[in-house]
This record gives structure tokens, C-alpha cells and sequence, in this order.
């Protein structure tokens, strides 16, 4: 995993001439309505980040901008909080640099206050008609298989399964961050009926972590692809053998379980207090707002906990 240091405008500046003193691939990307500038010397990063991403007209100035290149072995990342710029040297794996891109959009959201009140989550959503369930929980807690699992059902429709923006208004809306899905090429051993596919739309060469960019509506179809959705409950997933399988918590037992374990965002690229205190503020109206479960994956199959996931719409 790579850490982040802050920066001055002054180093800023000195990292900004020399870096830029080469040509680099400049493209935009609309996320969230915020509009992102990349800078590369990596063309295949350029084209991922291209198919990853909703584009921005070229005339909208950036609100933060990224740069990646090569300049030797060692992976850093340097950040300047005022001109939300990020300068990562050195990185192969993609899915850090778009993560990174949406940690900032996150950043930008949360500095530029309006009566609005804009939030990031850094996990998955899968909605049902309308309404949906997000799934949050640590790297590696299963949000994607579980994500593609709930995708079976012939009524569910995929809005994100990495990261999503909320507002609390009247409902809790949700919305996608990407155009296309950053996915594990063997997702399609979890679950038999996308492995075909699968290698259809993915007929190249996996990255370094064996994962391709996938286009959503190929894989699902176009009519169950959602730009937003309404949240109706949330899933906080843990694989821990001496928890129960499944229960519904209070708003502030899921808050405390977000904060021990990092807000289950290893991509926030500011952690002060001030920040902190935001976090909890935000999850704790939303855990008021919404139902929120546990799910305990450490003693079943994907097949056993989607069947979990699905009782809670039944309920409802």
C-alpha cells in the first residue's frame, strides 16, 4: 500500500516544472460533476483512465489534477490540499491511481461546502427497482463477489462496486463514480455465469493485479446500468469467526466499526481530526437515516451470504 505526504504550494511548483519539463497525455474526467485532470507518461494508463471514466468537455477548467509518471523504482505520492493537486511517481497498478482520483473528488466534496452536503463511500451498491443496498467493509471483505453475485437476480441493477457519492436530502441518494467496472479477471469463478462473458470483453492481457476494465452494459445490459438510486439499507461485511453470521445494528455500533477500522477506506488522502469528526458526523446521520447490518462472511459461500443480502428486501 502507498502513503501519502502533503506538500506546500512552493514544492508543488518546483514538482510541477520538473515533472512537466516532458510531454505528457493530458485527458479530463467528469466524476461526480468535478472535473479531474490527468497527466501521464503511461498511454495505457491514458486509455484505462479514458475507459474508466465519464469524460468533461476540454473548455471546463480542472477542480484537481493528477499526475503519474515514471521517474524510478520507489512509489510516492505527494499531495497539495489548496490546489487539490496529487503527484504520483512511479506506480504500475491503476486501480491505486483511479482510487487516488476518487479519494480527491472525495477531498474536493468535503472542502468545498454548499447546502448540499456531499459524502463518498468507498464500497459497493447494488440497486433493486429503485431502492438498493450498499455494501462496505474492508479491502478484501468480499464487496465485489458479493456485488456480481446480487447482479444474478434478473431484477438488480448495477450502479458501483467500488465507490459511491451520497446525499442526505428528503431520501439518501447514491451515485456512481465510474463508467465502466475495474474488475478481477476470475470473478467468473465465483460465478459461473460470467466467466464467458468475461472473456469476451476481456480479451487482452490482465494488469499486474489481474484485473481488467470491463464495460457494464456489455456485461449486464444497458437498461440495468443506474447513474443513482435511493439507498434503503446498508451492509457492513467483517470475516471475523467468533461474530454472528448476521444482525441488525444500532447507528452507533456501525459507526464505532467504521472508525476502528478506517471508515474501510485504505484511499483518504486526509486523516486530521477536523476530517475525522466529518466522517463520523455523516455516517452516523446515515446509519439514522437507514437500516444497517453486519455480515459475517467467515463461516459461509458468496452463494449463502447474497442469500442474506436478498432477505433484506424481502422484508421490506
Amino acid at each position: 500500500m502507498y502513503e501519502v505526504r502533503k506538500i506546500t504550494l512552493e514544492e508543488k511548483e518546483k514538482l510541477f516544472s520538473r515533472i512537466c519539463s516532458k510531454p505528457l497525455h493530458e485527458t479530463k474526467a467528469n466524476i461526480y460533476g468535478a472535473c479531474v485532470k490527468f497527466f501521464t507518461d503511461s498511454r495505457r494508463h491514458k486509455e484505462m483512465w479514458e475507459d474508466n471514466f465519464h469524460p468533461m468537455l476540454d473548455s471546463i477548467r480542472p477542480h484537481a489534477r493528477i499526475f503519474s509518471v515514471k521517474t524510478g523504482k520507489t512509489m510516492r505520492v505527494k499531495y497539495e490540499p489548496a490546489s487539490k493537486t496529487i503527484f504520483i511517481e512511479n506506480c504500475e497498478y491503476y486501480g491505486w491511481i483511479k482510487s487516488i482520483a476518487l479519494g480527491l473528488v472525495a477531498e474536493f466534496l468535503e472542502d468545498v461546502r454548499s447546502e448540499h452536503r456531499r459524502y463518498s463511500i468507498h464500497g459497493s451498491y447494488v440497486d433493486f427497482g429503485g431502492n438498493g443496498i450498499a455494501l462496505i467493509g474492508p479491502s478484501g471483505s468480499g464487496k465485489t463477489t458479493l456485488t456480481y453475485g446480487l447482479l444474478l437476480e434478473k431484477y438488480a441493477n448495477f450502479l458501483t462496486d467500488d465507490w459511491m457519492f451520497v446525499r442526505i436530502a428528503n431520501d439518501v441518494l447514491v451515485h456512481s463514480s465510474e463508467k465502466n467496472s475495474y474488475v478481477r479477471s476470475n470473478i467468473g469463478e465465483d460465478w459461473k455465469k460470467y466467466a464467458q462473458r468475461l472473456k469476451v470483453l476481456c480479451p487482452g492481457k490482465a494488469d499486474s493485479r489481474g484485473r481488467h476494465i470491463v464495460d457494464v452494459k456489455m456485461l449486464f445490459g444497458g437498461d440495468r446500468i443506474m447513474d443513482s438510486s435511493v439507498m434503503g439499507a446498508a451492509v457492513l461485511l467483517v470475516d471475523e469467526k467468533n461474530k454472528p453470521a448476521f444482525s441488525e445494528l444500532e447507528a452507533g455500533e456501525a459507526v464505532k466499526y467504521l472508525v476502528k477500522n478506517d471508515f474501510c477506506n485504505p484511499h483518504q488522502l486526509s486523516r486530521s481530526p477536523r476530517k475525522t469528526w466529518m466522517r463520523k458526523s455523516f455516517f452516523a446521520e446515515l446509519f439514522e437515516r437507514v437500516p444497517v447490518y453486519m455480515l459475517n462472511i467467515a463461516n459461509e459461500t458468496p452463494r449463502e451470504s447474497v442469500e442474506r443480502i436478498l432477505g433484506i428486501i424481502e422484508e421490506d
